[in-house]
């Protein structure tokens, strides 16, 4: 029988069986939040629901959806604000035009501003190649232009891919992909334009998955945060771990979810001897000191 088609991205890893390094300060887990800041076109297109929609214009989703920038993404900062935590922050940017003192306010914090596609009302997979690549380029520049700096890494709308999709986005600049939730450590990944690091996002430790297509609530869900963490700081006693918390505000920034996940995070950051990051500064430790030798994903095997 052949061999299953393959991404021949990365060639296959156990997480036992690997060089070992450490995180700045001797850590064994790096901890970073996943915030997702979005903006969805009125009368069209993707998006999460909060009760199937009826017809167009999906009032009642499209509101409940916008409370997250006009109110719960105020929250969390303030929330990241009182505990002192970094964030990365997944942007469309769209979010220029629609209300660009929330993209600002992040960015003041000194947080890291990720591209995120232009809205979550379209996926990036089914474009064009040619369409894909300007979408990336033109999602770099207009970071660059207002929040001052090109973002390193790129998570595509609904974790949408073409087969080129890596390829494009080193072709385009950036350094890392969120896309990919195949391990506990980055990988780097093989493209036609040179080496792409993978960081690990989870569809685990995230709201959407987790309360809106699992119906978990605001209790279950932090609890989920907390019993994942405690059981990553264990195993992270004998290798390095990056545990990432994807959040959208119009979810957890809800008062009766953010007040469960204010009690997770407390948890996590009383733990201690833990990194807290962001994406792109755990890029630049594995690429100034991660292992000496070859990973094992230098090569598509």
């Amino acid at each position: 029988m052949q061999p299953l088609p393959s991404h021949q991205r990365f060639a296959y890893s156990a997480i036992n069986d690997r060089p070992d390094y450490h995180w700045p300060g001797g850590a064994g887990l790096a901890v970073y939040l996943g915030l997702n800041l979005e903006h969805f076109a009125f009368g069209e297109g993707r998006g999460a629901k909060l009760a199937p929609a009826t017809n167009e214009p999906d009032v009642l989703n499209w509101a409940w959806r916008e409370y997250g920038n006009r109110v719960g993404a105020w929250r969390c900062l303030e929330l990241f604000d009182q505990l002192q935590l970094p964030a990365g922050v997944l942007v469309n940017t769209a979010l220029y035009d629609h209300c660009p003192q929330l993209v600002a306010a992040f960015a003041a914090r000194g947080d890291e501003i990720i591209g995120h596609g232009h809205t979550n009302s379209e996926a990036q997979g089914a474009l064009p190649v040619d369409a894909e690549q300007a979408l990336l380029t033109r999602c770099r520049d207009r970071i660059a232009r207002e929040s001052g700096k090109a973002p390193a890494g790129w998570l595509s709308p609904w974790i949408s891919e073409s087969r080129v999709t890596p390829d494009l986005l080193v072709r385009a600049g950036y350094r890392y992909t969120l896309n990919w939730c195949h391990d506990d450590q980055p990988t780097l990944m093989r493209t036609d334009f040179g080496p792409l690091w993978s960081v690990p996002y989870p569809q685990e430790v995230n709201d959407i998955p987790a309360i809106v297509a699992r119906q978990m609530g605001g209790p279950e869900f932090a609890d989920l945060i907390v019993d994942h963490f405690d059981e990553m700081l264990e195993q992270s006693r004998t290798q390095p771990l990056v545990m990432g918390i994807a959040l959208h505000p119009y979810l957890v920034g809800q008062p009766h979810r953010l007040r469960h996940l204010r009690r997770a995070l407390q948890h996590l950051k009383a733990a201690g001897s833990v990194w807290w990051t962001t994406p792109g500064a755990i890029v630049a430790h594995v690429d100034s000191a991660g292992p000496t030798e070859p990973l094992h994903e230098r090569s598509a095997g």
